[in-house]
């Protein structure tokens, strides 16, 4: 008996190793320290002493069970991207520059080529961000997972000058709420998903003419990050007062974070065009508008707020990040939360 007939096969570990450093040597920065292969990533934090007080922020995600999707349609090169997003940009809504980036990979068997495909996409992430891929781990669990099943999940640190920390403490009556455009579901309320549409191959492989594509193809798209776009608004001479990623819990659950007592923030529906993919789910789902809008981002990724006046600045700096931006409501004086009307 030895660890190979246990279900672990330590060769493969290694293939895999060498499989993914091409991945993540594209994903370097002049701070990382070492070479590939230590126990430990080393970054330096010299770039940094010039800052007043810089200050670590940090996140860390998975991408939930619209990983099962990609077991269906076995397409792996696209998930890494999202678990990078789904970190990073919470570490952006602080205000924050990602610095790097570490992702866990637990499955049932190792396969050297797909833990390699599913690292490319995390490297093509950190590309995305800038964030350096310096370091890892890949779980062989063998009776405790199914062969052909992963998950990944990952962690990410960044720096800001204290400074420039987006905490919504300033927010005032008659600031606006930009939102800029997600790629559509991105990765949260997948379990929902799931109910509503057969997830068979036949049903995934299906072409809807509402969504130019199909429905597996619509429903893997991975997550924007918004790293560019929001260092693009900072690098234009505008200040973010406030942020919110939309994640799990859609407006309802993550507009309010951004806001401190005694305001709210007044979104409109009618302010940018819902984009196919919720119309179809909710139609599909006979989902109640309420739960739609609890659960799901409905074509805004994220949103920002600023003063009335830097509007025109923001939206310019946006659309040169390559992303999207609608006016969608403005904050006023009330008790915190959010209306959507």
């Amino acid at each position: 008996m030895d660890y190979k007939n246990a279900g672990v096969d330590i060769e493969a570990g290694y293939q895999s190793v060498e499989l993914i450093k091409k991945h993540i040597k594209g994903t370097m920065r002049p701070e990382v320290l070492g070479g590939i292969g230590g126990f430990s990533g080393a970054f330096s934090m010299e770039k940094f002493k010039d800052m007043e007080k810089p200050t670590l922020v940090s996140g860390t995600d998975g991408v939930g069970t619209k990983i099962k999707l990609a077991f269906l349609m076995d397409k792996h090169d696209t998930v890494g991207i999202d678990c990078v997003a789904m970190c990073v940009n919470d570490i952006a809504c602080a205000g924050g520059e990602p610095l790097f980036f570490l992702d866990y990979i637990a499955c049932g068997k190792n396969e050297p080529e797909k833990i390699a495909t599913i690292v490319a996409g995390v490297a093509e992430g950190c590309k995305q961000c800038g964030a350096a891929l310096i370091g890892g781990e890949t779980a062989e669990h063998p009776g405790l997972m199914p062969e052909d099943e992963y998950d990944l999940a990952g962690f990410a640190v960044g720096v800001v000058d204290e400074k420039d920390l987006i905490t919504g403490a300033d927010l005032k009556a008659g600031d606006v709420l930009l939102g800029i455009a997600s790629s559509g579901v991105h990765s949260n309320g997948f379990s929902l998903v799931r109910k509503v549409f057969d997830m068979t191959k036949e049903s995934l492989d299906t072409y809807y003419d509402e969504l130019g594509k199909t429905l597996g193809e619509a429903l893997i798209e991975p997550t924007i990050i918004y790293v560019k776009a929001l260092k693009s608004i900072k690098e234009c001479g505008v200040r973010i007062k406030a942020c919110s990623h939309i994640t799990g819990g859609g407006f309802y659950e993550n507009v309010p974070r951004m806001l401190h007592d005694g305001v709210q923030a007044v979104i409109r529906k009618d302010s940018y065009e819902v984009p196919a993919i919720f119309k179809l789910l909710q139609k599909k789902g006979n989902i109640d508008e309420h739960v739609m809008y609890n659960t799901y981002n409905m074509g805004v990724g994220m949103i920002v707020a600023v003063d009335s006046g830097d509007v025109d600045r923001t939206i310019k700096a946006v659309k040169a990040a390559g992303e999207t931006c609608y006016v969608i409501g403005e904050i006023k004086d009330g008790d915190k939360g959010v209306t959507i009307c």
